[in-house]
């Protein structure tokens, strides 16, 4: 069992950076793939980056590439998404969720945290 919990949403201009981190606690963190996932307002879910227990291979949406960052430290069992150069498209809920598999498809991911707000003003 994994529970995960994100913060660090909130409101900024566009052109602004915002850091979101995603706790976990539970067994055997490192050994799970961590996804972040975001649903703008009436969409659906849609994948935003993953990458692999050991960190050392991250994939990013085209949406986002060259403008978000996502670093995970199994020794704090944190995983951070680092949101550069904003736009109001990025507005959204934005959810960290932990599976089995390095997947794009939000269906694969076992365990998720309750989401943070992001909004971004143009």
């Amino acid at each position: 069992q994994v529970q995960l919990v994100e913060s660090g949403g909130g409101l900024v201009q566009a052109g602004g950076s915002l850091r979101l981190s995603c706790v976990a606690s539970g067994r055997a963190f490192s050994s799970y793939v961590v996804g972040w996932f975001r649903q703008p307002p009436g969409m659906d879910r849609e994948f935003v980056a993953t990458n692999t227990w050991s960190g050392g291979s991250t994939y990013y949406a085209d949406s986002v590439k060259g403008r978000f960052t996502m670093s995970r430290d199994n020794a704090k069992n944190t995983v951070v998404l680092q949101m550069n150069s904003l736009k109001p498209e990025d507005t959204a809920i934005y959810y960290c969720a932990a599976g089995t598999r390095v997947t794009a498809q939000y269906n694969e991911y076992e365990y998720w945290g309750q989401g943070t707000q992001v909004t971004v003003s143009s």
